[in-house]
């Protein structure tokens, strides 16, 4: 019998899985430099956004000596702050260098005014995915105050089999990947998650046909999401763009018009063959 997963709250876009993470290496493993220092910066997520120094130590598997002289030169560059009650978080110099444009966020800056105007359009949720390994990040998320219920933020991560834009995403990735995904755990959230490998296969094959595919509560029970891909140049496709709506509120169909148009112009800027 398949497990439905609850909902958690999506990890951070530069998270890695649980088991490759730096808690689970010993220190005779010998991590480079580099890698301590990562170890550390990568212990916070959505989950533990406050950590105390015991805690960096414990989760980046490090003695708490070195964890101790990492965090104090993390803190002097500015990549983590020190609280008053001894608590250290993520610093402001970790998120100025976020706020460079890598190439999920130009292609936000691109996409950002056809987004806003399909918003305004739909009075619904639209959100920008790019494919990160076996997962989606949502690099743009517009949220409606008559949107579906979904946990679709900016930076929030979900695996492509059970989300819109990441079958999108999934059905365009090269043939390793897929075969990756369609041969992994894949995780159950609603009745109607598509976990069965060869019916995804078969989604995958009619999306390329068709240019979108509509999901029925395959993330959220009262969602339906719908979604798009979007083209780079040469015509390969390095983004989804997608929407969610109640479910009962409108045809899903009746969406696809300004999803379309909205995605044909954003691969437009982005250097994409006309096709129309």
């Amino acid at each position: 019998m398949t497990t439905i997963a609850m909902h958690t709250p999506a990890r951070s876009p530069f998270a890695r899985p649980v088991e490759s993470r730096g808690r689970n290496r010993r220190d005779d493993d010998r991590p480079t430099a580099a890698g301590r220092v990562l170890a550390v910066l990568d212990v916070f997520d959505q989950e533990h956004i406050v950590l105390t120094l015991s805690e960096i130590s414990r989760r980046a598997g490090l003695s708490l000596s070195t964890a101790h002289r990492l965090v104090g030169e993390l803190r002097d560059w500015g990549a983590l702050d020190r609280r008053e009650d001894g608590r250290y978080t993520i610093g402001l110099r970790v998120l100025e260098l976020g706020s460079l444009e890598p190439q999920g966020l130009r292609l936000r800056t691109v996409a950002l005014p056809f987004l806003s105007d399909l918003h305004a359009a739909l009075s619904t949720d639209v959100m920008l995915s790019v494919r990160d390994g076996n997962d989606i990040v949502y690099v743009e998320s517009l949220r409606s105050r008559r949107g579906a219920p979904v946990l679709t933020r900016f930076g929030g991560r979900w695996p492509m089999h059970a989300t819109a834009t990441g079958q999108v995403l999934l059905a365009h990735a090269p043939l390793e990947v897929q075969e990756d995904v369609l041969a992994s755990d894949l995780q159950r959230f609603t009745q109607k998650t598509c976990i069965e490998p060869g019916e995804l296969r078969r989604r995958l094959g009619d999306i390329r046909s068709a240019g979108y595919t509509i999901l029925d509560e395959s993330l959220t029970e009262g969602a339906v999401a719908i979604a798009v891909p979007v083209h780079g140049q040469a015509g390969r496709v390095v983004s989804a763009i997608g929407a969610t709506i109640r479910r009962g509120s409108c045809p899903p169909e009746s969406v696809l018009p300004a999803l379309s148009m909205a995605a044909r112009a954003i691969s437009r800027r982005l250097g994409a063959p006309v096709t129309d």
